[in-house]
């Protein structure tokens, strides 16, 4: 059961639909059907993320609910995973280039609106991931020497990024883990539009690093057992 708060039931209220009603475009029963319960389904994803009570556990509802989905699409259907081999590694590592606007952390931060202790790590984390994406890219494009293990590192160095900026978050805003900036909290990150980064840009950057990571291991396999033979 979902607890609404009272400034976000309003909101609900608005969108809501009532499967029958007169007043629903093309009321007939099977679309009026389906528009309560895509009504209904949209009203409490909204309602679990604009909840601010319990900030940090909606939010990683956010963030788990879609690596979940890419992971079972990635395994369950092959065409996903037909598609996602088909594109050039050198395009999933320099789609990673939107992480530069993670550079707003550290704006918010010098304007006091976010406490340093999220804002620096994810900020500058995010700055260098998606500058480091641009020379990872050029190399594997030119099919460089050591391209392959400087997308493995990078790889890794942007995964550990999201992750202590996940971490950081957690604990600089309102919710269990809250252990500083007590002051100051990070309130932002669970009011729109900075919500979409951790229930949109965080699980986007963690799919593509995986897929990355994936193609890696699949491409240099095959290598190794030529080598050896």
């Amino acid at each position: 059961m979902i607890n609404v708060s009272a400034d976000v039931a309003p909101r609900i209220e608005t969108l809501a639909v009532v499967p029958g009603d007169p007043s629903c475009v093309n009321s007939t029963p099977g679309t009026s059907r389906s528009a309560g319960v895509t009504s209904r389904i949209c009203c409490d994803w909204m309602s679990l993320l604009l909840t601010t009570d319990t900030a940090v556990p909606t939010v990683l509802f956010g963030l788990l609910i879609p690596l979940a989905a890419a992971a079972i699409g990635l395994w369950r259907s092959r065409s996903v995973a037909s598609l996602v081999s088909a594109i050039p590694l050198r395009f999933l590592v320099a789609a990673q280039i939107f992480r530069v606007g993670g550079g707003i952390f550290i704006v918010l931060w010098a304007n006091g609106r976010l406490p340093w202790q999220f804002a620096l790590p994810a900020g500058i984390g995010d700055v260098t991931t998606a500058l480091v994406a641009i020379v990872v890219a050029t190399q594997l494009a030119r099919k460089a020497a050591g391209a392959r293990r400087s997308a493995y590192a990078w790889s890794l160095f942007g995964i550990a990024d999201l992750v202590v900026a996940i971490m950081m978050g957690a604990m600089a805003s309102p919710g269990r883990p809250h252990l500083f900036a007590f002051d100051a909290p990070n309130l932002l990150i669970s009011s729109y539009p900075l919500v979409m980064v951790p229930t949109f840009a965080v699980p986007l950057a963690l799919m593509l690093h995986g897929i990355v990571l994936l193609r890696l291991g699949r491409e240099t396999a095959p290598t190794s057992r030529l080598a050896v033979a």
